[in-house]
């Protein structure tokens, strides 16, 4: 893997990023940075939110209604993801079992270095409109 060199940018990108819980995407970062960062691109923030989980700094998601989603949390640790509004959030708690990877990596001869899960349904509040609109109609 590259060596990557610093930046100011690069670093408020990660600073962004260690201060939120949302889960955002490229260009929410951006959205957040581009008043202290006038000549900031939207390309420089896909290319550094792509290094930096290259380097596992930081973690995608996934595509979530149309957009790559990124966590600053590396810890193990899965995901709900709404399938209307796309929120995300994190589950804590959830990885699977030492016993149940062991079974899975010895029945079928591989080494697990790591596991993403992401749950999806509906969030508490799409549920609340989804209720309502049947109501309504």
């Amino acid at each position: 893997m590259a060596i990557v060199r610093r930046s100011k940018k690069r670093d408020a990108i990660l600073r962004v990023m260690r201060h939120t819980k949302c889960h955002p995407s490229a260009d929410w970062v951006y959205q957040q940075l581009r008043e202290e960062y006038p000549n900031l691109s939207l390309g420089t923030v896909y290319r550094n939110l792509n290094q930096l989980s290259d380097q596992q700094i930081i973690r995608r998601v996934g595509v979530i209604n149309g957009q790559e989603r990124f966590d600053a949390d590396t810890r193990p640790h899965a995901h709900f993801v709404c399938n209307r509004c796309g929120t995300v959030l994190d589950l804590p708690d959830f990885p699977p079992s030492r016993q149940y990877i062991q079974s899975l990596s010895t029945q079928y001869g591989f080494t697990v270095e790591g596991h993403e899960s992401n749950l999806r349904g509906l969030c508490q509040d799409c549920k609340k409109i989804i209720t309502l609109e049947e109501t309504v109609s």
